[in-house]
Parts: structure tokens; sequence; C-alpha cells
């Protein structure tokens, strides 16, 4: 070094970004909802929901759960030796950095699918990722959380579910299922309420009403007799 020449502190590197997610479980069973029904699938479950629909099954995912890195994340999925994993909660799309998980998931060669509420932008999910996105039909207490906008973000390969609670919701399903023309974006699913609409009452409205929708019930439910967590 010459006589001209003076030391430059060098500043410290900032740590990198932690990429952490607070997950409420991760669990290997089979897929009862949408297009990948039937199917051995991780099921990725993210803690907290902004939303509170009056039959949510899934309300212990509102609190708690464990911080878990990404790279811990998938390589407990790995374990599992599925093709397909679906992301879920609570609501996914209220950790930021399940936009991450969805990426990651996609670049490792997984079937990936996100249940999403609806009330929250889709716009940046990955486009190799399957929707399965709600509307919230009146009775859910929540219908003036749905985000239309959303609509437009919906590629052929994804879906929208409607949970229906009653013979108003169906009405009210039937009324956006045209408004919106939702067939002609995507598959368009009915799913009743358990307990609260008998699923041969809703197969016989979308029967008799000719809707380009298909009917759904939840397979895990009839399997197990659960709420969720199979």
């Amino acid at each position: 070094m010459s006589g001209n020449d003076t030391d430059v502190a060098v500043p410290a590197l900032a740590p990198a970004p932690v990429s952490r997610l607070r997950i409420t479980e991760i669990f290997h069973s089979i897929q009862g909802e949408a297009d990948a029904i039937g199917w051995r699938t991780v099921f990725v479950r993210l803690t907290g929901c902004p939303l509170r629909c009056v039959w949510c099954d899934t309300e212990y995912s509102f609190y708690g759960g464990d911080w878990r890195e990404i790279d811990d994340i998938l390589a407990e999925v790995a374990t599992h030796g599925a093709r397909h994993v679906c992301v879920t909660g609570g609501e996914p799309l209220a950790q930021k950095r399940s936009l991450l998980l969805l990426q990651r998931l996609c670049d490792a060669g997984y079937q990936v699918s996100l249940e999403t509420s609806g009330a929250l932008d889709v716009s940046a999910v990955d486009p190799r990722v399957r929707k399965v996105m709600d509307l919230k039909a009146p009775d859910s207490g929540e219908s003036m959380r749905n985000l239309w906008s959303n609509l437009e973000h919906l590629l052929p390969h994804d879906q929208i579910k409607v949970v229906i609670a009653s013979r108003g919701d169906y009405e009210w399903a039937s009324a956006m299922l045209s408004e919106h023309a939702l067939d002609e974006r995507c598959m368009v699913l009915f799913s009743p309420v358990h307990g609260a609409v008998q699923p041969r009452e809703l197969a016989e409205w979308i029967i008799a009403d000719k809707l380009p929708v298909r009917f759904q019930l939840q397979l895990h439910k009839l399997l197990w007799n659960d709420v969720a967590g199979h």
C-alpha cells in the first residue's frame, strides 16, 4: 500500500433476512377437496386469518403455531414422498412470505395448491400454483370481504369455491355465477356446509337449475368424520 493510500472502513454486511413462517401443522393425508381430490397430499397449514367465517372448521389455526424456516418446511414436506402439496390455513396469504414458500415448492417440482379466502390479493401468487379461492356467501358472515378484483387474476387451472349454508347462499352463488361468468374463468365448486345443507339437497338444486358447477363434498369428513388435520 502506498503512502497515499488510506484505510477505508468496510461496513459490515447486514444479516440475511430470515425466511420464516408461522406454521400450525404439517401433515400427510388424502386431499379431500378441489381438483386434486383423492391424491396423497402434504398439507402445510399456516397460522392466522383475518376472517371469522361462521362455519369455519379450522379455528385452531387462528393463533399460536411455531416459527419455521422455509428450508425446514421443505425438508419436512420431502420426507412424505407425495407429489401434491397444499398450502392452507387459516389464510396463508396473511403471511407475506407464503409467496416465497409457494415459489420454492413449485421450484422443487411439486404440484402445489393454495387454499385462500378470496379476501386478500392473489395477483402475486406464482402462476404455477393452483389457487382454490373462496367466494364468501352471505351466511358466512364475511361476504363483504370478497375482493372481486381477484377474479381478474384467476387462471384456467384455478378454482372458485363457494361454501353454501342455506338456500339463500345458493341463490346468491347462482347469481354471482351468472353475473361474473365464473365458469368461463375456471372450475367452480359448490360445497355444502356440514350439518347445515343436506348434500343431496344441494345436488338436486344444481341439477334442477342446470348450473355449470362441480358439486363437492369434503372427502376427509366422509373418511374420518373429522373437521381437519388428517
